[in-house]
């Protein structure tokens, strides 16, 4: 079974306060292409404009680290095809704290908060959960793969613009997700991780179809 992971990316949609939406266009247009190709045939090609944190994104170490990788040089085996662990997170405060006997190394290990079901709304912005940042000290100890959540943004998101769990995680070369969705669809553990952007040399930031693949 392959679980969606991802929000669906539209015209004009935010993701994040102050983070502009994309914009869909036409370069060539289904009617233009008749001029080019052969009676009958006809295509179209589209133009999108969007920041590289819309919908569900990968952030690379480039993202945070000038002299980090980027999104053409995080190898596959950091996004793809990654062994999966599901953390629901508890106790009900903001602040997730993840359980020190969990067996990380070489996983994906996903943060489930249940915060997906606002995206798309005024609350999603507001007092979101995040990850602590002696958490992220720990999966960073224990090397884990790459780090998910269900959130706004691994990091509070206080005006003094602190973030710790990024700086933590993508200094030791973790790659991170934010903004997924769907992960009371999976299973605790058992399942594959899949999350791998396209190959765009300078960039730390970018889109991916996350997904699960569930036996």
């Amino acid at each position: 079974m392959i679980v969606e992971l991802s929000h669906r990316i539209t015209e004009g949609m935010t993701t994040y306060p102050g983070v502009p939406g994309p914009t869909l266009g036409t370069h060539l247009s289904r009617q233009d292409s008749r001029k080019v190709y052969a009676p009958g045939t006809e295509f179209e090609i589209g133009v999108i404009t969007l920041a590289a944190n819309t919908g569900t994104y990968l952030d690379t170490p480039h993202h945070r680290y000038a002299g980090g990788h980027d999104l053409s040089q995080v190898p596959l085996s950091r996004l793809a095809d990654l062994p999966g662990l599901l953390v629901a997170a508890s106790g009900g405060g903001r602040e997730v704290v993840l359980d020190t006997a969990l067996d990380v190394r070489g996983r994906a290990v996903l943060i489930h908060t249940g915060w997906d079901r606002h995206f798309g709304t005024d609350a999603y912005f507001r007092d979101h959960p995040y990850l602590a940042p002696e958490s992220a000290a720990w999966l960073a100890e224990q090397g884990a793969a790459l780090v998910g959540i269900d959130s706004l943004n691994i990091d509070d998101t206080p005006p003094h613009g602190e973030r710790p769990a990024h700086t933590i995680l993508l200094g030791a070369g973790i790659p991170l997700v934010e903004h997924l969705t769907g992960l009371s669809a999976l299973p605790g553990e058992g399942f594959r991780f899949h999350a791998a952007p396209p190959m765009i040399a300078g960039m730390g930031t970018f889109p991916v179809r996350a997904y699960a693949v569930v036996p």
